[in-house]
């Protein structure tokens, strides 16, 4: 199936027109203290991008981490470079604009992946059609998300699993000083399967073993991101011997990392932000199922924007952790919804998205 959509680009929006690109900052506030292997924030950023053809307005999203590496004021003078290219082009237009978009700059995946998301929203709305439709590959049935722990104190812990009851499945961060710890606290507010993501928190592989091993009888069903993304050969051996799939994040961002990942992990979670846009990560779903490889479709922490964009592509995934508008307090926009732990999409053009009265002032 996945050949059919395999090399779609972008469609055709209407006769003499021009795109103006405007985008304006935004800080994503969490409900909770959110907590990973590396840090601890209370909000993330994220830079909202509208593109405008005078008649329809597609809405795209760059969330930037500090993990990610991409900087507010990077982000910016990329959209300022895209924005001036887009003025120039009138529409209808194919896959070579967002060919000479990527060539801009090497790395700001994040700001390619928000203009990715604004054109094919933008497209969508003017042939009212939703983006599964347009691309082929049809609506996706309500798909079970995992929901996100942060790391936490025990009260904290026991709160955020007490709000999560309607999950069936929980995804936890740990790579902490003794996971062992935090898993055996965790069992004692829930027996729901886990996902586990580690965040690059365990640097001896013999120790990681030993720890997959255990997990296992704990009722997890994968782990994510075992090893720092240096340790290439340690994760070999380690995948090679696991008895939970190896899910690759840090280690992966575009189909030029999948490729040379050589038995390093068992499968990938693809993340917008990371890859660039949703036609980087078809194609990487297709090497995936090429190659044996698990696919899981992730959020970098973005808003129902960003979120909504993914969840397109979530019939084509073996897991999905789509639950990144459930953590914040905020929300600038309305797009997926959640029922008895599933993602659901609607039958709205494009992305499937509506700016709230949260949305920020464009610039």
């Amino acid at each position: 199936m996945i050949k059919r959509y395999l090399f779609f680009v972008y469609f055709y929006i209407a006769e003499n027109t021009f795109m103006e690109l405007s985008y304006a900052p935004f800080y994503l506030k969490f409900r909770h203290p959110f907590g990973v292997s590396s840090n601890t924030r209370k909000e993330t950023l994220s830079v909202f991008v509208k593109l405008s053809n005078g008649e329809y307005t597609g809405y795209g999203e760059a969330c930037l981490p500090a993990y990610l590496g991409e900087t507010e004021s990077e982000t910016n003078r990329f959209l300022d470079s895209a924005g001036s290219m887009l003025k120039k082009v009138a529409i209808p237009f194919t896959g070579k604009i967002p060919d000479e978009i990527n060539r801009i700059s090497e790395g700001n995946n994040a700001a390619k992946s928000a203009i990715d998301m604004a054109l094919n929203d933008l497209a969508g709305k003017t042939r009212a059609k939703p983006y599964y439709e347009m691309a082929g590959i049809g609506k996706s049935e309500d798909t079970y998300t995992s929901f996100t722990i942060g790391i936490g104190d025990p009260e904290q812990l026991e709160q955020k699993i007490r709000e999560a009851a309607g999950f069936h499945i929980l995804k936890i961060k740990t790579g902490t000083s003794d996971d062992k710890a935090l898993i055996s606290l965790i069992r004692k507010f829930t027996d729901k399967p886990l996902y586990v993501d580690v965040n690059q928190g365990w640097t001896d592989k013999n120790k990681a073993l030993d720890m997959l091993c255990w997990l296992r009888d704990q009722n997890v069903l994968l782990a994510e991101q075992p090893m720092p993304k240096e340790m290439k050969e340690e994760m070999q051996w380690l995948t090679k011997r696991s008895p939970l799939p190896t899910i690759a994040d840090e280690s992966v961002k575009r189909l030029k990392d999948l490729q040379r990942l050589e038995g390093s992990f068992s499968g990938i979670n693809i993340k917008l932000m990371k890859c660039g846009g949703l036609g980087e990560a078809i194609k990487m779903i297709a090497f995936c199922r090429e190659n044996g490889l698990k696919v899981m479709l992730g959020c970098m922490a973005e808003s129902s924007c960003g979120t909504s964009a993914m969840a397109q592509l979530m019939g084509l995934a073996d897991y999905v952790d789509l639950d990144a508008p459930l953590l914040y307090t905020n929300d600038p926009f309305a797009g997926i919804s959640y029922k008895d732990g599933k993602v659901c999409l609607n039958d709205l053009p494009g992305l499937g998205v509506k700016p709230t009265n949260n949305f920020p002032n464009n610039k």
